[in-house]
């Protein structure tokens, strides 16, 4: 089965305060445009070095894995924490007033014990988009698709937060973790967030683990428009971001960046920049890409067309993909699920995340934290099964202003926003805009975007029948990261 995730494409669009705000909502095009409820489930069976800005260079790429002595300075004894950084001291295990917490949840940081830091700073990334996939999901209709890539929105708001000064920068850092995550030792401060995305960085997207990841970050500036030595520097160094004096007037601009992302992309891409606002003073751009092959390819013979139950009303078929292999899976009884891991070739895998009722989407919604996707991998066991899962593509682009907002980051996206540390000028963001593109079919993907009670391995079940709506994570597990997400409620619409 190959999962193509064709490109996530992120932006700001930051303009002049005074020009008022814009709507960018054409800015980017798109990229192209379960059984009876009452039978019984089939699936119940009851330190990187200091590397020159050079040796970045887009598709650099590196086979040697970082050296031991380096990798060994990213990993913390938990005893040593305690000793050291009195950590159980400075952590104040209570919510943030701008951090989003429907539910008890416990201290995310609690999962910090044995990870090295970038771990960490992933976990963070994470919680930041299950919270923020909630923002998505209560603005959606429960029929509707979603789809984002949580590192990619992630890596753009620590871009911006280099120049932000304030009540506006503690504000963002609140609402992404990275406040929890310098409270967590007193060796951590705010430029180490950002040296970790740089390592972050060179380990995910610079390296060939048997997959292609790549990762482009631009910083266009409007020429004429001035921006501090310190911003365009550490975006250079930390980020990979150098500055381009463009002309955002000219149609040249947007062909040559489209150009940029096609290559990115080999060819997917063809136009996904269709305008810029002449008023732009700046927009920072983040492309990711990811092809994937399954370790257990599913059999092109074998797809048919299957029963797929949208709603407790409503079925329809659809193309569903089969295959026989030595599979992880487990049964979480309290959220009432099943989850499947499906590995690709090299060191990323996707987990199907399945409600055992229609009825149970929205409570696995709610509950989605990294606590409980680290029960459900340390839970797991390796059994045979025979895995049917449909074939979908999903196309998404959202405008997440609002979205952002409704968690707490509101200052970023009004007039008293304190941008100071870009600019002398008066600046605004207008638009964030994320978009995506995700392929699953028989080959793998393509995309352009301590206890545990309740949990039981799934030691008897042999099938696992996807055909009905279900959740998506794809995690690079090296650096335990959260690439994309989603949820698929009709397998048959984009």
């Amino acid at each position: 089965m190959k999962l193509l995730f064709h490109l996530f494409v992120l932006s700001f669009i930051i303009t002049s305060a005074f020009c008022g705000i814009k709507d960018f909502n054409k800015h980017f095009e798109s990229v192209n445009q379960a059984i009876n409820p009452h039978a019984p489930h089939e699936n119940e069976t009851h330190d990187m070095p200091n590397f020159p800005p050079e040796f970045h260079k887009e598709n650099t790429i590196t086979n040697d894995l970082i050296a031991e002595e380096e990798e060994e300075e990213d990993y913390l004894d938990w005893e040593k924490i305690l000793e050291e950084d009195y950590y159980g001291d400075i952590i104040d295990a209570s919510p943030y007033p701008y951090m989003v917490a429907e539910i008890p949840q416990g201290n995310i940081l609690e999962l910090f014990h044995g990870k090295t830091r970038i771990q960490r700073l992933n976990i963070l990334n994470a919680n930041f988009g299950f919270n923020l996939y909630r923002s998505l999901k209560d603005r959606a209709n429960s029929s509707d698709n979603i789809l984002m890539a949580p590192v990619g929105i992630s890596t753009a708001m620590a871009m911006i937060s280099l120049g932000l000064k304030g009540q506006t920068h503690q504000e963002v850092f609140s609402v992404l973790g990275f406040r929890d995550f310098i409270n967590a030792s007193s060796k951590y401060e705010i430029m180490t967030i950002h040296n970790l995305f740089r390592k972050l960085t060179h380990r995910l997207f610079r390296r060939n683990f048997g997959y292609t990841l790549r990762s482009v970050n631009d910083l266009y500036i409007r020429k004429q428009f001035s921006i501090m030595d310190d911003f365009r520097n550490n975006m250079k160094n930390y980020y990979f971001a150098e500055a381009q004096s463009s002309d955002f007037s000219d149609p040249a601009f947007v062909t040559k960046t489209n150009e940029r992302i096609l290559k990115l992309t080999k060819g997917l891409i063809k136009e996904a920049l269709v305008n810029i606002n002449p008023t732009t003073l700046m927009m920072i751009l983040n492309c990711i890409y990811f092809k994937g092959t399954w370790e257990n390819k599913f059999p092109v013979e074998m797809t048919n067309k299957r029963t797929f139950r949208l709603n407790e009303k409503e079925t329809i078929k659809v193309p569903m993909m089969q295959t026989k292999g030595n599979f992880l899976a487990a049964a979480d009884h309290e959220l009432d699920c099943g989850v499947l891991q499906l590995p690709y070739v090299g060191n990323i895998s996707m987990l199907i995340v399945l409600p055992n009722k229609l009825s149970g989407m929205k409570t696995l919604e709610k509950r989605l934290t990294p606590q409980v996707v680290e029960k459900w991998q340390n839970s797991m066991t390796n059994r045979t099964r025979e895995v049917v899962l449909p074939k979908f593509k999903l196309e998404k682009s959202y405008d997440l202003t609002d979205y952002l907002k409704s968690m707490g980051i509101e200052i970023l996206f009004d007039n008293n926003g304190d941008y100071s540390g870009i600019s002398d000028e008066k600046v605004i963001i207008d638009m964030f805009n994320h978009q995506g593109t995700i392929t699953v079919n028989e080959e793998g993907t393509e995309a352009a975007a301590v206890t545990t009670v309740g949990f039981m391995p799934l030691s008897t079940q042999i099938r696992f029948v996807v055909d009905r709506p279900f959740l998506f994570l794809i995690y690079e597990h090296r650096t335990n990261c959260l690439l994309f997400m989603g949820r698929v409620a009709n397998p048959s619409k984009f």
